[in-house]
């Protein structure tokens, strides 16, 4: 009987383990699911070059520093 549950403790250990491991060193970041309506994106690293954005400042990877422009004229600034 204990050689049945031998392979079953082992892999539970295992899945313990390797689930540890995945947690310290992920990081997960929630970006918020709603989108602005951005014309371009500008960055200090770019000077006045005007760079593709997607929806918001999380959803652009990189975009610390950066501004978004919006079509209403208004921007926004990614800290």
């Amino acid at each position: 009987m204990a050689c049945t549950r031998l392979p079953v403790v082992f892999l539970l250990l295992c899945g313990v383990l390797l689930s540890g491991e995945m947690t310290t060193n992920a990081k997960v970041v929630a970006c918020p699911l709603y989108c602005l309506q951005v014309e371009y994106m500008t960055c200090p690293s770019s000077g006045e070059e005007h760079l593709s954005a997607s929806c918001n400042c999380c959803l652009t990877r990189g975009s610390h520093g950066c501004t978004l422009h919006l079509s209403d004229g208004s921007h926004v600034n990614c800290s």
